[in-house]
């Protein structure tokens, strides 16, 4: 029976985080919030290149006045995701002061936690959160529980697709179902350890 419910758990997680995947919650906000990923000296990776196109749309299109860049600096590199992510959105036309950077965060959750408590402070909590699409269930349920007000827009434009995304979608499902459990901030924690 108990394998009977965790399976059942699973599968509705694996709904939600397949359904978060496939809906583009974009709306007015004070914000947009940019999950990091690898860069390579200073030009994003593919998958940064994708979020960060959709981040040019959603600005272009008048979503938001600001948008946050986020990503710390790995070892061994010269510059942080979210300087490479800055660069890249001037490069798209996105005026430099509309972009703020958080560099502190090495992981989703503290990357989300550190804009928060940032955004917080200027009055900010209405944003919307831009990743791939595997990432935005927990993106949004991250952004709730730091207290944010968050709307998620998966990028249309992911490099992550095939078996790839399919292995994504799965590690998704069981870090959500273990992250609504425990907290995502102990969940982070916990991985951060391993």
């Amino acid at each position: 029976m108990l394998l009977l419910i965790v399976v059942a758990y699973l599968l509705v997680s694996f709904v939600q985080v397949w359904t978060a995947a496939n809906r583009d919650e974009a709306r007015p906000a004070q914000a947009i919030v940019v999950l990091g990923a690898a860069q390579y000296d200073g030009r994003p990776s593919p998958v940064l290149e994708g979020r960060l196109r959709h981040v040019a749309e959603l600005y272009d299109q008048g979503v938001a006045p600001l948008v946050v860049v986020t990503g710390g600096r790995r070892a061994g590199d010269r510059h942080t995701e979210a300087w490479a992510s800055a660069n890249y959105l001037h490069d798209q036309g996105v005026p430099g002061g509309a972009v703020e950077r958080e560099t502190t965060g090495s992981t989703s959750y503290e990357s989300l936690a550190a804009t928060a408590r940032f955004l917080r402070d200027r009055g900010i909590s209405d944003v919307v959160l831009v990743s791939d699409p595997f990432h935005a269930y927990r993106i949004g349920a991250i952004g709730e529980e730091v207290g944010m007000d968050a709307a998620v827009s998966p990028t249309p434009h992911t490099a992550i697709d095939g078996a790839q995304r399919w292995r994504y979608l799965l590690r998704e499902t069981v870090g959500v179902s273990l992250g609504r459990l425990i907290g995502y901030r102990r969940l982070d924690r916990a991985l951060e350890g391993s």
